[in-house]
């Protein structure tokens, strides 16, 4: 709204007032910092009237209509021109709005947050919106006039910045923490939690500036699509592997969908992610990775079944008599580690008879048995 002057029974008066066309405005600034004396002050319901200058606030008005003149409003004997004598004030008015301002949209990228279930590394991005009110009119002139930014645009764009910037710091240090799996979070589980966290840390970057940000509303965390499915995936492979017993299961399960990804790879022909090869290692590293991690962090254990360890048990009857040659004996004798027989190869002295051991399945043979016990083949 630009100046208006008009003569009215001898006297120069000028209206002031927010125009119709910057209602919507949190800040509107009056366009002429010369304002004559006896000027017509009006201040709308929600709003209140800041006289600024030189650097400080003079004042503020409150609603209603008021003529400004310094028998009226004491403050603006502070911003009398002189040299008018006494008949123009020298300011800059502001006009602030203190209602709510609600949907203000915000939205942007998080980052790469490492999913706490699975350990795999995910792109994550946020968008909403959020309400705000100026409680401290005063603070917000000396803070934005301080940046420069007395235009309603650059209001609204720093305080999206602001609110983005703790959201993005607050979600990632949040799943971090609590371990809450990314899938639970993008569904909404979480959603109270990370906006009442949210509405508490960007209070220390907005209170300076007597702004409050009210309410978070259509709060969304997301990732992508493909991500989604992979965390799936890696879900449901770590409650196969869990069923199928702990690490010696995932061994058997990773080697199952290595051997999966070689043949679809072989069935392609290499295809455009690269030949068999190049598909057994990934699917191997991406699913042992993957659950491997998810195993240490959840405290997985093979389970206690009661058998011997691998090399010492139920191997084929190779590995077994290599298992038991491997071995040797130690001579009574000469103290040296030879090979087992019936005499030292070093010093010719009877050798200690050793434990037996089947030659079909490698079961270790008790003394003076004819049979394995374990399989049932003869032993001589």
């Amino acid at each position: 709204m630009g100046v208006m002057n008009f003569i009215k029974r001898g006297v120069q008066e000028l209206m002031i007032a927010r125009p119709d066309e910057a209602k919507q405005y949190a800040i509107y600034k009056h366009p002429d910092q010369t304002i004559p004396n006896h000027a017509q002050l009006t201040v709308d319901s929600d709003e209140v009237a800041i006289f600024f200058k030189d650097g400080k606030v003079e004042g503020k008005v409150t609603p209603g209509r008021h003529t400004l003149s310094s028998q009226n409003i004491p403050f603006l004997s502070n911003l009398v021109d002189s040299f008018t004598g006494a008949n123009v004030f020298i300011s800059e008015v502001f006009f602030i709005s203190t209602r709510q301002f609600a949907g203000i949209k915000f939205g942007g990228r998080i980052g790469s947050v490492e999913d706490p279930k699975s350990g795999v590394p995910v792109e994550t991005m946020v968008h909403g919106d959020f309400a705000l009110q100026i409680v401290n009119p005063e603070a917000l002139i000396l803070g934005l006039t301080g940046m420069q930014q007395t235009d309603n645009e650059s209001f609204f764009s720093w305080f999206k910045q602001q609110v983005l910037k703790v959201i993005r710091d607050q979600t990632a240090e949040l799943i971090v923490k609590q371990g809450w799996p990314l899938l639970d979070v993008v569904s909404g589980a979480y959603t109270e939690e990370i906006e009442a966290t949210v509405l508490e840390g960007v209070k220390k970057y907005v209170d300076h500036y007597g702004v409050k940000i009210v309410q978070l509303g259509n709060f969304v965390l997301g990732i992508k699509e493909e991500d989604e499915k992979k965390l799936k995936d890696l879900y449901t492979d770590a409650a196969y592997v869990r069923m199928a017993g702990g690490m010696q299961g995932f061994q058997q399960f990773a080697s199952g969908k290595a051997m999966m990804g070689a043949g679809e790879g072989m069935a392609q022909g290499g295809g455009a992610g690269g030949d068999g090869n190049a598909m057994l290692g990934g699917a191997a590293l991406g699913v042992g990775f993957g659950m491997a991690n998810m195993f240490q962090q959840q405290g997985a254990a093979a389970p206690q079944s009661g058998l011997p360890p691998a090399n010492q048990g139920h191997l084929d009857g190779a590995s077994g008599q290599a298992t038991a040659a491997t071995q040797g004996v130690v001579c009574g004798a000469c103290q040296k580690t030879v090979s087992p027989g019936k005499f030292c190869a070093e010093c010719g002295q009877p050798l200690p008879t050793g434990p037996k051991f089947c030659g079909n399945c490698g079961n270790k043979l008790g003394a003076g048995a004819k049979f394995c016990p374990e399989c049932g083949t003869k032993t001589e």
